[in-house]
């Protein structure tokens, strides 16, 4: 009788320490599972934002990296979700380099058209005193040099922001 009673509560004891590992495993999956949806939710404004401006890479990519190293295994449900990296593929970095330098080349062209166009309204209104550019009122000659020297000041701040910007857009393709 007391070999009887040692089975039905070791048999107890056994199906007790089955639930509660199968109820930790439950646990452990909604956790997991939480942990992917936050991301997905904490991620998907990043996508929308980093094909209109390639400029956010260099706030969501870090915010990436350091998710992925804090939970590994979401992340590796994710990217096989994805069927890449995710949030950001090789690819997708890439091409926000290449828009982030399509941007540059036509903010440059604009700039260019922009101040000739100034310069050329100032020229036209020399034109129109009947005198040279150097026999120009010294105001006329002022405007003109004030075209020449916002063009190139803004230019130059234009294309330190793009060098930088395209530098770290280039690491984090390699």
């Amino acid at each position: 009788m007391l070999n009887v009673l040692i089975l039905f509560v070791g048999a107890g004891v056994a199906a007790a320490a089955l639930a509660v590992r199968r109820l930790a495993r439950s646990l452990d999956r909604q956790r997991q599972d939480a942990i992917v949806q936050q991301q997905l939710t904490t991620f998907a404004p990043a996508l929308a934002a980093v094909r209109q401006d390639p400029k956010e890479l260099l706030v969501w990519y870090p915010l990436a990296q350091a998710s992925r190293r804090l939970f590994p295994e979401a992340f590796a449900a994710l990217d096989r979700a994805f069927g890449g990296t995710f949030p950001f593929t090789k690819e997708q970095l890439q091409a926000a380099h290449a828009k982030w330098s399509a941007d540059w080349l036509a903010w440059e062209r604009a700039h260019d058209a922009e101040c000739s166009l100034k310069a050329a309204e100032v020229q036209n209104e020399i034109d129109r005193s009947g005198h040279s550019a150097a026999q120009a009122s010294p105001l006329l000659r002022t405007r003109l040099a004030a075209v020449e020297q916002q063009k190139l000041e803004r230019y130059q701040q234009r294309y330190e922001e793009y060098i930088k910007t395209a530098k770290a857009l280039a690491a984090f393709v390699e």
